[in-house]
């Protein structure tokens, strides 16, 4: 057992502790990845500006090219197309312009006069795309992406002008060595892993400070646009599939876009200081607030266990005074004070208690004892006198009614649905005479042999008592009745429960007036119990009379159709088998009677 299972208080301690861990991480968490949000918009904005540097020294370049143009177009080798000196003179130049490929200088129709990077052996070259633009506009051009036709790299070729006499007399063209155009960014300052992209207005890219080689002529964009509608800023996944802060500017001379990709997990590193201090100084603090809630613990530990141990004896029962001694605070010695006054106000209350329980008891069994002498009294006059005065006159017909049945099953040649009725009528019969042996053992309390009883039989005569009946009012009886495990009792008993039902069910839907009505009859075993209810959707019970249905002489029936003993009746019988009988009501708005019954082992 650990020291936290040997001291709840320590435990509860530390559970506070932890909890407030957590805000705290929370407030953490939120504030790292607030802080991120920023760094990365100062990422962008970053970008942004070193883009602006950026382009401005791409620019600052290109300057520098046309003011080369400028100076070689007045010379005499390049003016008169002198092939040999031209030839060296370029070549020269070419020398001290490390970011050019090669210079050729054309006549106008495109025969190369002039080149810094010898090309006799591939013959004179005709038909150079810009020549025609340059001599048709008067003015420099900007070739696209292509591949030097000397060289055979890939480049883009700025295209001038030399014009003598006001005439265009040859063509200028620089063509630039892209693969080494990431030397012009030097100069610009760049975090780590960041890179520098120029494309063109198709999405090619031109020139890259990273991988140019590998790079040059690819599509940066699956959706390329014009370099004046690219945000100033984006965050997106470069070619190589880094994610990257861009800041972008156009550079009118293309016009061409020029990109600065910053790492956007840049930003995770410059706050990861910020993050671990953070974490460093919340996890000392936790700490701390642990150490001092241990020794707060054990001050308040032994004196909390003595009234622990107080309480659960009280709780099992023993209720004697605690002991007294010493606690560490006052508050815990009004604390053991309020225990040692709790013992012996609930050893008060539970004398006073037991005397009441008591008293009550004796009132319950007295009230039932009551109950049972009123059901027996009632029962023996209103069965009594029904037997003596009805029992002697009905046994005889009912002799005379059986004889006649079983004359008429042996005469020949009946039809089987005469049969049928015969054996109703004597089955019925012989169910009167049992109703009058069971009313003579009731006016005696003499009920009658238990027996094996499948409450679908019961319900299966009570439906065939009162079907005619029922319908003849209106009344629609469903019946429910899956197989059931059988139970020990009286069938005429038990039917006369569920027969009685099923008639205050009936009485209750004409009482409310409707021309019609539903009375449903359920049986289903209920875990050791066989459940027998009836349903109706009549006017149902009011709140006051639920606790008095099976009272003796209780009824809500008008004077003179009711005794108000069918309930109480009932409620003796199902009793009688060890059975439970009871109401509720149910979702038609009406009353469900029920009873239980214990069911048969067999």
């Amino acid at each position: 057992m650990t020291i936290l299972e040997r001291h709840p208080l320590r435990r509860q301690l530390f559970a506070v502790a932890i909890g407030l861990f957590i805000p705290f991480a929370v407030v953490i968490t939120w504030s790292a990845q607030r802080t991120r949000a920023e760094r990365e918009d100062e990422l962008r904005e970053e970008a942004g500006s070193v883009a602006g540097a950026a382009a401005a020294a791409l620019t600052q370049y290109f300057t520098s090219i046309d003011t080369l143009a400028s100076s070689l177009a007045s010379h005499p080798a390049i003016q008169h197309l002198d092939a040999d000196a031209s030839d060296q003179f370029l070549g020269h130049v070419l020398g001290h312009e490390p970011l050019l490929l090669n210079i050729v200088v054309t006549d106008p129709n495109g025969v190369v006069k002039g080149s810094a990077v010898p090309s006799r052996s591939i013959g004179p070259i005709v038909s150079l795309p810009y020549v025609a633009d340059v001599v048709a506009r008067r003015a420099p051009v900007v070739s696209g992406l292509t591949n030097g036709a000397v060289s055979g790299k890939p480049t883009i070729v700025f295209g001038y002008p030399v014009i003598r006499d006001g005439a265009v007399v040859a063509v200028l063209g620089f063509g630039v060595n892209l693969e080494r155009l990431q030397t012009v960014f030097e100069s610009v300052p760049l975090p780590p892993d960041s890179v520098v992209t120029l494309s063109d207005s198709t999405g090619h890219v031109l020139g890259r400070s990273r991988d140019a080689a590998r790079y040059i002529g690819r599509v940066s964009s699956p959706h390329p646009m014009s370099p004046r509608d690219v945000p100033k800023t984006q965050l997106l996944a470069g070619l190589d599939g880094v994610e990257r802060f861009y800041g972008n500017a156009e550079i009118d001379r293309g016009p061409w876009l020029l990109s600065v990709g910053i790492p956007r997990d840049l930003a995770l590193a410059r706050v990861a200081p910020i993050f671990r201090r953070d974490f460093v100084v919340t996890a000392a603090a936790m700490i701390c607030f642990f150490l001092v809630s241990v020794l707060l613990s054990r001050q308040l530990g032994g004196g909390l266990d003595r009234l622990r141990r107080a309480a659960d004896r009280i709780a099992a029962g023993d209720l004697s005074p605690p002991e007294r001694a010493p606690m560490p605070t006052q508050e815990m010695v009004q604390l053991q004070d309020a225990f040692t006054t709790m013992a012996a106000n609930l050893r008060d209350a539970r004398t006073a208690l037991d005397r009441q329980i008591e008293q009550e008891r004796k009132m319950r069994e007295a009230l039932q004892s009551l109950q049972r002498q009123v059901v027996r009294q009632e029962r023996l006059a209103a069965v009594g006198v029904l037997v003596s005065g009805v029992a002697h006159e009905l046994n005889n017909p009912l002799q005379a009614i059986l004889g006649t049945a079983e004359l008429l099953e042996r005469q020949p040649n009946l039809p089987a649905e005469a049969l049928e009725e015969v054996a109703f009528v004597k089955t019925q019969s012989g169910r009167a005479r049992e109703i009058i042996r069971n009313l003579s053992r009731f006016s005696s309390q003499q009920s009658g042999p238990a027996e094996l009883v499948d409450l679908r039989d019961v319900v299966a005569e009570v439906a065939q008592l009162r079907r005619s009946n029922l319908q003849n009012h209106g009344i629609a009886l469903e019946i429910d009745t899956p197989p059931v495990r059988p139970v020990r009792a009286n069938f005429t008993e038990v039917e006369q429960v569920t027969l009685n039902f099923v008639i205050n069910a009936q009485q209750a839907i004409e009482g409310t007036g409707r021309a019609h009505g539903r009375i449903a009859v359920r049986v289903f075993n209920s875990g050791k119990k066989v459940h027998l209810e009836v349903q109706d959707d009549g006017a149902g019970v009011s709140a006051e009379d639920e606790p008095k249905l099976f009272q003796p002489f209780f009824t809500t029936k008008p004077v003179g159709q009711g005794t108000g003993l069918g309930l109480s009746v009932s409620y003796g019988i199902i009793e009688s088998y060890g059975g439970t009988i009871g109401y509720r009501a149910n979702e038609w708005g009406g009353a469900t009677f029920f009873f239980e019954l214990p069911a048969a082992n067999v």
